[in-house]
């Protein structure tokens, strides 16, 4: 099975955390599209013989997309791969961009899961991050979304803000909890270099707080969720049973994905590619009929060091049986021996042949990963 992420790279205003590729610039949105249906049949022998299980349509912002210029996206794909046995299909969108208008054409697009960047429920920190929506138009627009029929929701939500309070925490979660969402994707704010936040970070002018209060904040989403019926399948990510997303648990489980569009990233089995992150640039490429990407091959070390990051940060853990028929006999030994100690200080458990983080080793997670890397092989 394999993925495709098309990536939007358009916003209506920039966020002061975020890192993607984006532009307000929305004068050449029709060019840009056409763009990438164009890209999506140059590149359609990259998943040739595979099936799409999931297509994933983020950003960027792609509920600024027209009813038009989706379905010129969408019937590329149609047309260049093989979408039959697809069960995932998820959009992107803002608060503010989901009027009843909007909601009505989506709910009878193919489009059957909704991932809302709603971020926060109070104004002031909305206003602190730049958001487009208020925390009144955040509430209503899940409200509107299951109204209308569409009833695979996940929203975002951000924690280690500055001057936030542990109950203004757990009011961000009751809020969500409330909605009776099926996902919850969960972040702490962190300092990009090329962000409003991390050049204001550079100049003294930002500062996070401290780790414990983040890392506090950390655990009242893992007790909460669970308390809710969530199960923290990734560490930033909380599904319902049956409600996991498809389109991520692929990519931590290392299977194949296309990625189209400015700034996307793809990969392959021993293969990783990215595009141009250049909206001009990548439109005068693909009309040349030229992939705008690089590509890097991975060596047996970084495969090594990739499927060990991702794996710890999932509930599957690392597989020592995978592991040994794809990397030898010598890299599972070694793996033992590396994180022996986070399995006597109870960060790591080891279950029939699988090592996977403990509830307060995802704490670690980073760490104990870095200690299994295999370095200068």
């Amino acid at each position: 099975m394999a993925g495709i992420y098309i990536h939007i790279p358009f916003c209506k205003q920039a966020c002061y955390y975020c890192n993607f590729h984006f532009s307000t610039l929305l004068s050449y949105k029709e060019k840009l599209v056409a763009a990438i249906a164009k890209e999506l049949f140059l590149r359609k022998e990259s998943l040739a013989g595979q099936t799409i299980d999931s297509i994933y349509f983020g950003g960027g912002t792609p509920s600024l997309l027209s009813e038009k210029e989706f379905y010129i996206i969408y019937e590329a794909i149609v047309e260049n791969y093989a979408i039959s046995a697809l069960k995932e299909f998820t959009f992107e969108a803002n608060p503010d961009d989901l009027s009843d208008t909007f909601l009505n054409w989506l709910k009878h697009t193919p489009v059957d899961r909704l991932s809302i960047g709603i971020q926060s429920f109070e104004d002031a920190h909305l206003k602190f991050m730049n958001r487009a929506h208020t925390a009144k138009e955040a509430y209503e627009s899940v409200q509107k979304a299951k109204q209308i029929g569409i009833n695979r929701i996940s929203i975002d939500l951000i924690y280690g803000i500055p001057g936030m309070e542990m109950q203004t925490w757990e009011s961000n979660l009751a809020n969500a909890f409330s909605l009776e969402i099926d996902h919850l994707s969960s972040y702490c704010l962190t300092l990009e270099p090329n962000t409003v936040f991390g050049k204001l970070a550079k100049k003294d002018k930002m500062i996070l707080p401290l780790e414990e209060n983040s890392s506090s904040q950390f655990e009242r989403l893992q007790n909460l969720s669970e308390a809710a019926g969530f199960v923290q399948y990734e560490i930033s990510n909380f599904g319902k049973p049956n409600a996991f997303a498809l389109h991520n648990t692929n990519y931590w489980k290392n299977e194949s994905y296309l990625g189209v569009g400015p700034g996307a990233h793809s990969f392959f089995p021993g293969q990783r590619m990215w595009n141009i992150s250049n909206n001009q640039q990548y439109i005068l490429s693909i009309e040349k009929n030229e992939l705008p990407l690089e590509t890097e091959n991975l060596s047996i070390a970084d495969q090594f060091n990739e499927y060990v990051m991702t794996g710890l940060r999932t509930m599957w853990g690392i597989d020592l049986a995978l592991i040994e028929k794809r990397f030898g006999i010598e890299k599972s030994t070694q793996l033992k021996k590396d994180l022996a100690k986070h399995i006597a200080s109870g960060k790591l458990l080891a279950k029939e042949n699988v090592m996977l983080l403990s509830k307060d080793g995802k704490f670690f997670a980073d760490g104990i990963a870095s200690d299994a890397f295999i370095v200068n092989p």
